[in-house]
């Protein structure tokens, strides 16, 4: 590939061309000046993929059932790996054993009713067998699949329990805290929550502290089923039969529980089952018919009409059951060490082979997984194949460009979790960034969450790709930026996928990619076929082709600028929201006090970040030099300059890791410790905050000196390399004190 450019604010720019097949320009943002050979380069990536190609992978893909750890899994990996194979490039299958269980019964039952009603095959006199999987669709012959299994929750324990039932909303730590303050007693007894509002393993978390004996989660209709919209088959919502399965595991860290910090390999030293914190009470998830004979029996108080815990059944919902309603939950699941596996593509890069660019997703499915995970596999799939045949064009990236297609994520963020463990050392050194497509391509609307460092680069690939069913010459940006007129907003990545290990345990910037807007969820059920996909989020697949081309360009302006385009402003920018953030929830004026030190630390670094921004953007002659010839010299140079600006992303780094939960060694970002899926920005001070604990707020605030400590330190090994490279020809601009 091309490799000359010029850097304005941490940002490749260039002319803005279609990078569909009719080329046509695309408009720009205000302040960026073209330059042409990085999308001279994009021009042939992203003439690669294909609507048609995307399909393909998606019925190759979406062909069977592949739980992690299944015979389906197995041959999921294989495909994989023989198209990698087939493609060209460096591919490797890195498996990994791990405590995967399956399920082998799954019963909830209403024990002691006096009414005729018959719900399925199976109830008896005075019992009331609830369904526990989705029902067969003409209209869907995929649901009919004999690898298809009843809804279950990973992890569950093994257990038959028959009590008294009570209703906890959301199951959030909130709602559980609710309840005892109305005085219902969750001990010993069954409690019903819906899916929303937390991970699925926080509600058995939060129900077993309550003294819960078991927990039936269920999809309401208010969420994602019949008063959102028409159910499918008519409409893509959940009809009342769907169920949402899942894993429930919660531990301190993610991956696989037997070994955290280590790969788990067939040989690895595991922790004792009895001591990895698994759930001890029987969970298992139902659709919403299933809920309603529950709830409709149901003779307690009823919540109340502001509460925001009523949803979208057509009766009363009430907290506890009475004393006559009882209802049954069995639960037997097969908790075995199993062997699944990581697939791994890449083409090695021409200048920095040592530094890589990664993108993954996860293979494995809860059943077909056409949305979950395979909405994104696709696009990893295709930007595979557009690499590859760029590679064939005769363009090599200047850097090391990574595919990875994770196992076992839906199980606990396991696959990822175990190469990273395994590899952290290489990734400490040279992993300049990763990119997550997770269920990516649900819709025309692209969103991101990025690393503060990633976000001028993906700016700069939004400016680039057309917008998926847009108008003609309409942008990513343009759709995101409402035509000029606001500043594109990114999110936070918090927890929830494959970026976890990545992001906050070795300290690699990282980005979620996605796009969503259609109308319908089949999350982790039976309906998650292609057929709902094509229905619901369409067969032209246009936001998966977008998504792809977004994915091209992130990467190729990562792989391919002299210097990495990793703002070093960023750090401190984003650094002072945070703390601003933290600042107005203090409860006490000392600890405000305090994190005005942090404050005015961050905007030090802001400024003598936005300085070096600045002194790269003024593109010293070397640095053309360097992308021109390639010599070892000016290898050597951009090879210091881009080390420096790493460090910067590894500067929140703390070896003691968070109170609780070392494996977070980031000080920037973790995933929230009540709900899985948030992020919580600078948690250690966070936490403390939260706690309104003085002292661990002036432990973390030292805690955090050091974090800019090494931010500045970082920041003037790059102004040196700098200066050493451009032999002292127009210097950088001075940094500022320290």
């Amino acid at each position: 590939m091309s490799f000359s450019s010029t850097i304005i604010s941490g940002l490749i720019v260039a002319p803005v061309v279609a990078l569909l097949a009719a080329s046509a320009p695309l408009s720009a943002p205000p302040g960026l000046t073209p330059f042409t050979p990085v999308d001279r380069v994009l021009r042939t990536l992203n003439a690669v993929p294909t609507a048609a190609s995307l399909g393909a992978w998606h019925e190759l893909l979406g062909s069977e059932p592949h739980v992690a750890g299944t015979d389906g899994d197995l041959r999921e990996i294989a495909r994989i790996q023989a198209a990698f194979v087939g493609m060209g490039i460096t591919t490797a299958v890195e498996e990994f054993d791990a405590l995967l269980p399956q399920p082998t019964e799954g019963i909830v039952e209403i024990v002691g009713a006096t009414d005729i009603a018959q719900p399925v095959e199976g109830s008896r006199r005075g019992v009331i067998a609830l369904p526990t999987v989705e029902r067969n669709l003409a209209e869907d012959p995929a649901t009919a699949h004999p690898g298809l299994t009843f809804g279950w929750n990973a992890y569950s324990a093994s257990s038959d329990v028959t009590a008294g039932i009570v209703y906890a909303n959301y199951g959030t730590k909130a709602d559980f805290a609710k309840l005892k303050e109305l005085g219902v007693d969750c001990t010993g007894k069954v409690v019903l929550a819906r899916y929303g509002g937390n991970f699925r393993g926080y509600k058995v978390k939060f129900a077993e502290e309550a003294g819960a004996a078991a927990l039936i989660i269920y999809t309401d209709p208010a969420d994602t089923g019949v008063t959102k919209g028409k159910v499918w088959p008519a409409g893509g919502w959940a009809n009342d039969t769907c169920v949402q399965r899942g894993s429930i595991l919660a531990g301190d860290q993610p991956g696989d529980p037997t070994t955290p910090f280590e790969p788990s390999s067939a040989d690895a030293a595991r922790r004792d089952m009895k001591s990895i914190g698994l759930p001890k009470i029987p969970v298992q998830p139902i659709g919403y018919a299933a809920a309603a004979e529950i709830m409709r029996r149901m003779q307690g108080a009823v919540v109340a009409a502001d509460s925001g815990w009523k949803g979208g059944l057509p009766f009363e919902y009430r907290l506890t059951g009475g004393d006559a309603l009882q209802v049954r939950v069995k639960v037997v699941q097969d908790l075995k060490i199993r062997r699944s596996a990581n697939i791994i593509g890449m083409i090695p890069g021409a200048v920095h082979p040592e530094q890589l660019i990664i993108i993954g997703c996860h293979h494995d499915a809860w059943c077909f997984g056409a949305a979950d995970p395979l909405a994104g596999t696709i696009v990893l799939m295709e930007c595979a194949r557009s690499f590859a045949e760029s590679l064939r064009a005769g363009e090599r990236p200047a850097r090391t460009v990574v595919f990875a297609a994770w196992g076992a994520e839906e199980f606990g963020i396991i696959g990822s979790t175990e190469w990273v463990e395994g590899h952290r050392n290489r990734l400490l050194r040279g992993a300049v960034a990763y990119v997550n497509l997770d269920m990516a391509a649900m819709g025309p609307n692209f969103g991101a969450s990025c690393s503060p460092s990633l976000r001028e680069a993906v700016l700069g690939a939004t400016v680039r790709v057309a917008q998926a069913r847009g108008a003609a010459n309409e942008t990513v940006y343009d759709r995101l930026s409402g035509g000029g007129r606001k500043d594109p907003q990114f999110g936070q990545l918090g927890g929830g996928s494959d970026h976890v290990a990545f992001n906050c345990h070795i300290g690699v910037a990282s980005a979620s990619f996605g796009s969503g807007g259609s109308e319908g969820n089949s999350y982790h059920s039976n309906y998650d076929t292609i057929a709902w996909y094509r229905s619901v989020v369409g067969d032209d697949y246009a936001p998966a082709l977008m998504v792809t081309r977004m994915t091209n360009a992130f990467v190729s302006i990562l792989a391919d600028s002299p210097v990495l385009p990793l703002s070093a402003a960023r750090h401190g920018v984003d650094g002072q929201q945070f703390l601003r953030t933290l600042k107005e929830r203090a409860a006490k004026p000392e600890i405000a006090l305090a994190i005005d030190q942090l404050i005015v630390r961050a905007g030090r670094a802001a400024e003598s970040g936005a300085q070096l921004d600045a002194a790269l953007a003024s593109a010293h002659p070397w640095i053309g030099a360097a992308a021109a010839n390639r010599s070892q010299s000016a290898r050597e140079a951009c090879g210091a300059i881009d080390r420096a600006l790493i460090s910067l992303d590894r500067a929140w780094l703390d070896d003691g890791g968070l109170e609780g939960r070392p494996w977070f060694r980031s000080m920037l970002v973790a995933s929230d410790k009540d709900s899985g899926y948030a992020a919580t920005m600078l948690p250690l001070l966070a936490e403390a905050v939260e706690a309104g604990d003085a002292q661990r707020v002036r432990a973390a605030v030292v805690r955090y000196q050091a974090v800019f400590d090494r931010l500045d330190r970082g920041i003037e090994q790059a102004r040196a390399a700098m200066q050493s490279a451009s032999g002292g020809d127009g210097p950088p601009a001075p940094l500022g004190t320290r």
